[in-house]
């Protein structure tokens, strides 16, 4: 049985639940469903990486999010910044329909939601920042997948942003984005979650 969230499609019997929470100053409903990433609440390590990325300035910029289960970090970006563009991916399928319910509830028209297995069916290479809470329990391939081919899609400039725990990879994710981008930042660490930034210089 597949019922993991990072696969395709989980089967999973439905039980759908609503909440609202509040993310980037914005008041936003989830709705959310069994086999789906943290399904009662918003994440920590989401609410970090956006506390970390409060104070910048994303009016113009194109964003990415990998891994956007139902959306809260890209939904809560695209609700923040009208005039920004999101682009949002995920494996799991109905993740995805969870995220654009999720968009339509909250009124958000400036984001695109795909299918996508890491940036398989993502072909831009002109965003300015990409973002992810990567999926840990795919294992340690699927998320450096994720880190490493970032920098293909980014434009020069452009920053990479994910969260880990401490525990679970930050340290060797940390090398590989290093390793990649030729620099990599500590920009936020709260309570084992850790969040990395890499820009590309060239």
């Amino acid at each position: 049985m597949t019922n993991y969230y990072y696969t395709k499609n989980p089967e999973v019997e439905h039980n759908e639940q609503t909440f609202n929470f509040t993310l980037l100053g914005n008041d936003l409903r989830f709705t959310t469903d069994n086999g789906v990433f943290s399904k009662r609440r918003v994440d920590f390590g989401s609410c970090v990486l956006l506390a970390a990325l409060e104070e910048t300035d994303f009016t113009a910029a194109k964003i990415l999010d990998v891994g956007c289960g139902y959306g809260p970090l890209g939904l809560a970006l695209a609700k923040k910044f009208a005039s920004a563009k999101v682009d949002m991916v995920d494996v799991n399928e109905l993740a995805l329909s969870l995220a654009q319910k999720n968009a339509q509830a909250n009124q958000i028209e400036n984001v695109k939601i795909w299918p996508s297995d890491q940036y398989q069916a993502v072909s831009d290479t002109d965003y300015t920042a990409i973002i992810t809470n990567p999926p840990i329990r795919a294992g340690k391939e699927v998320v450096h997948g994720i880190l490493s081919q970032a920098k293909e899609h980014l434009v020069v400039g452009g920053s990479l942003t994910a969260v880990l725990q401490k525990k679970q990879g930050a340290p060797s994710a940390k090398k590989k984005m290093l390793e990649v981008f030729g620099n990599c930042e500590v920009i936020k660490k709260e309570k084992g979650y850790f969040i990395l930034q890499s820009i590309k210089e060239a």
